[in-house]
């Protein structure tokens, strides 16, 4: 007997471990351009390889989640913030008999397009592609999967799965784009929605730690907030006498814990109340079958809302994106102005991509701290 587990015998096992309406990796839709098998590694755990050893994942370090890269250390960052949606991905598919691997993928993916400085970024390079064809993050993921790697020789991208781009898509394709998309469905695989989910457990949760550890939210104004006031009091009445960082900390892992709990157990009943017997019927599905109880949904909008107005809408960080935002503006403008400015690969781009969009993803491309120096190199420094 082989010491070696193959491919086969990893595909074969999701089939008995997976549930029926589990995403399995031997019935996947293929990739764009047809490649022979991995010998031991499934298509999605492939796509995640593909993904971590990409240059847009390892950008990802120095690009602004809430807080600019030079504001501290500890702040968290696109890159940790993808690897704690990964984490939380990987928990929920697991406890609910999905793909972990499809997951996994979804998420780590799923912000490779973001802008530098955050959705500051975002919203300036969408003013800037107005009439040239817009700009989104999402939209920018899956053309950073699709057309901007470059690491194999006989396809632009990374040439992912159809299954890791309808993820990546989350809502569907309403734009011109360049590759073959996968068909729009009333609802994507259950893999795909629990990653869109981690995703928004995972930023909810570290924003909150990282807008307390800055001193931008106040704890009293947030003790009245229905599902951290509950879930702190919890805590306190556990922990006693503990230092604030400790309860503070336990706070945080708590309603994690708490969001998924409620996710994985609703989700089980939805799933099992449709009578979802395949991927094909979860995808026919009008609602999405991954969802909260109407309680922890309401609470949730509640504290998402609290961390918009008093996170996000902060004047210290909305005075660090707005400069980020002029940072990327002038960069475009910039470049337009003049595109002997730009590297010859993208200067190459022109004739098939188009000036502005090939200028877009140069741009959207950049790390917050490559951004400031480039500004700085052009246009000189200050915001």
């Amino acid at each position: 007997m082989s010491l070696i587990r193959t491919r086969e015998a990893f595909e074969a096992e999701e089939f008995e471990r997976l549930a029926r309406y589990a995403m399995k990796s031997g019935e996947s839709r293929g990739r764009t351009v047809a490649e022979p098998e991995h010998p031991y590694r499934t298509a999605f755990a492939r796509d995640r390889d593909r993904i971590v050893h990409s240059r847009a994942f390892r950008r990802l370090e120095y690009k602004t989640q809430v807080f600019v890269y030079h504001e501290g250390d500890h702040y968290r960052n696109r890159l940790t913030h993808t690897l704690e949606g990964g984490q939380i991905a990987r928990t929920i598919a697991r406890v609910l008999r999905l793909n972990e691997e499809l997951a996994e993928a979804v998420v780590l993916a799923h912000d490779l397009g973001h802008t530098p400085f955050g959705h500051a970024g975002e919203r300036a390079l969408a003013e800037l592609m107005q009439g040239e064809g817009g700009f989104d993050h999402n939209r920018q993921s899956l053309r950073t999967v699709d057309l901007l790697e470059e690491q194999y020789p006989g396809f632009r991208g990374l040439n992912l799965t159809s299954e890791t781009r309808e993820g990546i898509l989350k809502h569907g394709c309403h734009w011109e784009h360049p590759v073959p998309v996968p068909a729009a469905t009333a609802q994507p695989s259950l893999e795909a929605q629990v990653a869109d989910a981690a995703d928004e457990i995972a930023y909810t949760n570290h924003d909150l730690d990282d807008g307390l550890r800055a001193e931008l939210l106040d704890l009293n104004m947030l003790d009245d907030v229905v599902l951290w006031g509950e879930t702190r009091h919890q805590v306190t009445a556990t922990l006693g006498d503990a230092p604030e960082r400790v309860r503070r900390a336990q706070t945080i892992i708590a309603l994690i814990n708490r969001l998924v709990t409620d996710l994985v157990e609703v989700s089980a009943s939805r799933l099992a109340a449709a009578g979802v017997e395949s991927v094909e019927q979860v995808r026919a599905t009008p609602d999405a079958l991954v969802a909260y109880s109407p309680e922890i949904e309401k609470q949730k909008r509640e504290l998402k809302s609290f961390l918009d107005r008093n996170l996000y809408q902060h004047p210290r960080v909305l005075e660090m994106s707005g400069k980020g935002s002029r940072v990327l503006s002038r960069l475009f403008v910039c470049y337009r102005e003049d595109p002997r400015r730009l590297p010859a690969q993208v200067r190459a781009r022109f004739s098939g991509d188009g000036e502005a969009r090939a200028i877009a993803d140069y741009v959207a491309g950049m790390t917050d701290r490559f951004a400031i120096a480039e500004h700085d190199r052009l246009v000189g420094g200050g915001s």
